[in-house]
């Protein structure tokens, strides 16, 4: 199953939907609640299938499956409950509003965390990798601690700390393109074994296909 495929075709029939109504606006005029709620539907789903992508890509080029799986999760369960608060929200309380921005909070971050860990890096730049990781578990802790108990206090401590995570989060994303360009692709002996077995992988299904190809072009000719 190729999970980057299925995302791909949701944004890509899910950005078709969202052109659709707007050129519909631009020619008929007319621009009403439920058109509100069907454009804002499909821009949900396209950021889904934006999140699920790049988990999806870290699946497949890595073979990780705790992360992505627990992002796509978190992605699916995040657009259907945001889908629920564009249709409902008179019906949605506050606890159901807390619990969409939690999981589209970790689905954001499960999303990011799977394109940072798509970079193959020295290791030398492998703190960069741990360190957003860190930031962003800390974060996020932080920030749901945050919503769901709703502390008092005047102390700027919390803020400053966000700040500072943020930050950090932010910089370790840019800089890690750079990192993987400088990474010089450090060998090894199961770095090695896993290229072969990968490359097995491929020439098995080529072989395979092509096999496909010879017994269709024989029942043809018969």
């Amino acid at each position: 199953m190729d999970l980057r495929k299925i995302f791909l075709y949701i944004l890509i029939a899910s950005v078709a939907t969202c052109a659709l109504i707007g050129i519909g606006v631009l020619l008929f005029g007319e621009f009403g609640e439920f058109e509100s709620k069907v454009l804002a539907t499909t821009f949900t789903i396209t950021c889904t299938s934006i999140l699920g992508l790049a988990c999806g890509a870290y699946f497949e080029a890595k073979g990780a499956r705790q992360l992505p799986f627990a992002g796509i999760a978190f992605s699916i369960i995040a657009g259907i409950m945001v889908i629920g608060v564009i249709w409902f929200h008179r019906h949605t309380g506050d606890v159901y509003a807390k619990a969409t921005v939690t999981a589209t909070m970790m689905a954001a971050t499960c999303g990011l965390l799977s394109l940072i860990s798509l970079a193959d890096l020295d290791r030398k730049f492998i703190w960069s990798r741990n360190l957003a990781f860190a930031a962003s578990i800390v974060l996020d802790g932080i920030l749901l601690w945050i919503l769901w108990f709703e502390p008092e206090g005047d102390s700027d401590v919390v803020s400053r700390t966000i700040g500072v995570l943020s930050i950090i989060i932010a910089s370790v994303t840019v800089v890690t393109p750079v990192f993987h360009k400088l990474s010089k692709g450090e060998t090894s002996a199961a770095k090695i074994d896993a290229e072969i077995a990968r490359l097995k992988d491929q020439i098995a299904s080529l072989e395979a296909k092509k096999a496909e190809f010879e017994s269709s072009a024989d029942d043809g000719f018969e």
